[in-house]
């Protein structure tokens, strides 16, 4: 008896996801992917736009291939994009980004350490961050999981 591979699938066109699995005696063929930094400049409702920082060829990549991520990009950020054929892919992400805090509670310091409130980030996103943080600090985010991971620096007062 031959073993079977288990694989998850994403078919390029529709963004649908599968698992699928295959013979040890099967042959794939190799898909070449290409990766390109490309700068953010823009977004409409349906699209991103980057441009390539060497030649300043833009590039629209429609907003299902950035998926839910795409609230953490920021004007100039550089972001490795994949292509295949020539069509874009995906976006490798960082795991952590740095973002200000614009809303939240005033800090309480009588509280206990693992008392958490919500705060609002300058992108819109809730997460749930430590009593001392105030509006104006800025601190770093796990992007997958959407939680506060440390304070970067205080807002100036």
């Amino acid at each position: 008896m031959g073993g079977v591979a288990h694989a998850r699938l994403k078919n390029l066109d529709t963004g649908a996801f599968w698992e699928h699995g295959f013979r040890s005696d099967l042959k794939m063929e190799v898909v070449e992917v290409e990766r390109q930094n490309l700068e953010f400049l823009y977004a409409t409702a349906d699209q991103y736009c980057f441009m390539n920082p060497q030649t300043f060829e833009q590039v629209e990549i429609p907003a299902a291939v950035i998926g839910a991520s795409g609230k953490f990009l920021k004007l100039q950020m550089q972001l490795p994009i994949e292509f295949v054929d020539g069509r874009p892919i995906s976006a490798v992400f960082p795991d952590i980004v740095e973002l200000e805090v614009a809303r939240t509670a005033p800090p309480v310091h009588q509280q206990q350490d693992n008392a958490w409130k919500q705060a609002e980030l300058e992108n819109g996103v809730s997460i749930r961050v430590p009593q001392f943080i105030k509006a104006g600090d800025t601190v770093r985010i796990d992007v997958e999981g959407l939680k506060y991971v440390e304070r970067v620096k205080g807002a100036a007062r």
